[in-house]
């Protein structure tokens, strides 16, 4: 688990790179941010700021155990000191449009003409290749064209609702934490290097895995069974409870399901389990009536463990639930005179992984540090004379 024998160029901003080298970091990887000496990563400048710092929350959220040097890297000379970091790296990982990097002369041809072991990792909305290469876009664009939207439905069913979080980002940097660490586990089995190239869109696309059917089998089957209310089970909803709150409930299997309506006393609806249209609307209806004769909190205290029932936590509650808290989700950090609390690495091992060695760094707190690996006393200094870094 432990990566601290590897070293990741950073090339990424915002949220969907910084978040999968952050998992690199995690477990251990030196992850270098290479930032663009007048203005950075943009989230560093984003509000809100954390108190006694000058960066925003967001960058402190998803760039601990990082450094970070600033280089021009449309400078010949910021290109050349690029290379030279690279040459002595394991990753390259970059967030620009397609073309971009080459147009830079970074691109994974230029890396591997000096580490031709180089890992070298493109994340973008749309991947490398394909009609949508060259289109901007933002989450809900790539999530939109994935189809997650499209069953991502209002609670009134009439049109497709903004997921609250970024989930297209998110699994793109994370996929690409796995990609990287696969290839890096590929070349030390003796097969070299390898140019990684994920699409954010194919990513969310890839979580369809469990629902694909539908589509490839659309036209053999009724309109309504395509409709996002066939979701709408009785048995896999949402209900409302006494304090305006809401609970989820998801017996699909018949066991859980006789055992849940037991211990609400309400073996009358075995039969709806999986109903539809009217029958459906009956069951729903019934045990939204059952729900709203207690709290959210006194149902998760009513209930037993075997109901499959889960309350819905709002947002500011999540990380104050019991369960987080017992798998230590909820981490402080030391930043300048005050405390931060962020997300901790969403997994345990027994291998030891210190997911806090440093905060998120400051704007070019390592370029002396980093770059005098490479570059002479003298070299540094005409660097910083030219602006480049």
């Amino acid at each position: 688990m432990n990566l601290e024998d590897y070293t990741v160029l950073d090339l990424t901003w915002l949220l969907p790179g910084p978040y999968g080298t952050m998992l690199l970091a995690d477990m251990g990887a030196e992850v270098v941010k290479i930032e663009e000496p007048t203005r950075g990563d943009y989230a560093r400048w984003l509000e809100p700021e954390v108190e006694s710092t000058d960066s925003g929350a967001l960058f402190h959220s998803v760039n601990r155990n990082k450094k970070s040097v600033t280089l021009d890297l449309k400078s010949e000379a910021g290109r050349e000191a690029f290379l030279e970091l690279a040459a002595d790296a394991d990753v390259v990982f970059e967030q620009f449009r397609p073309g971009v990097v080459d147009r830079l002369g970074i691109g994974y041809d230029d890396v591997r003409e000096v580490n031709k072991d180089i890992v070298y990792c493109s994340l973008s909305g749309y991947g490398q290749d394909g009609p949508y290469s060259d289109r901007v876009g933002h989450d809900i664009n790539y999530v939109g064209v994935a189809g997650l939207m499209n069953d991502t439905v209002s609670k009134d069913g009439t049109f497709p609702a903004v997921p609250a979080y970024q989930i297209g980002d998110k699994v793109g940097g994370m996929f690409s934490a796995f990609m990287i660490t696969s290839a890096l586990l590929d070349r030390e089995a003796g097969n070299g290097g390898q140019y990684l190239d994920v699409s954010m869109t194919d990513v969310v696309a890839s979580l369809s895995t469990g629902q694909s059917w539908r589509a490839f089998m659309s036209d053999e089957l009724p309109e309504e069974e395509r409709s996002p209310a066939a979701m709408e089970a009785p048995c896999y909803n949402v209900y409302e409870t006494k304090d305006g709150k809401y609970v989820t409930i998801a017996p699909r299997e018949e066991k859980f399901w006789d055992q849940f309506l037991e211990e609400l006393g309400r073996e009358d609806l075995t039969e709806y389990q999986f109903a539809t249209g009217d029958d459906a609307e009956y069951a729903r209806e019934e045990l939204q009536s059952e729900f709203e004769k207690r709290t959210r909190d006194e149902w998760e205290e009513y209930l037993s463990d075997e109901t499959m029932f889960a309350p819905i936590n709002e947002f500011d509650e999540v990380f104050e639930h019991p369960q987080l808290r017992s798998r230590e989700m909820v981490r402080e950090m030391d930043i300048g005179d005050g405390e931060f609390s962020y997300v901790g690495f969403p997994a345990k091992s027994s291998s030891d992984i210190d997911d806090m060695r440093t905060p998120a760094p400051e704007f070019g707190e390592h370029t002396d540090e980093i770059l005098s690996r490479v570059l002479s006393e003298e070299r540094l200094d005409e660097l910083e004379k030219n602006d480049v870094v």
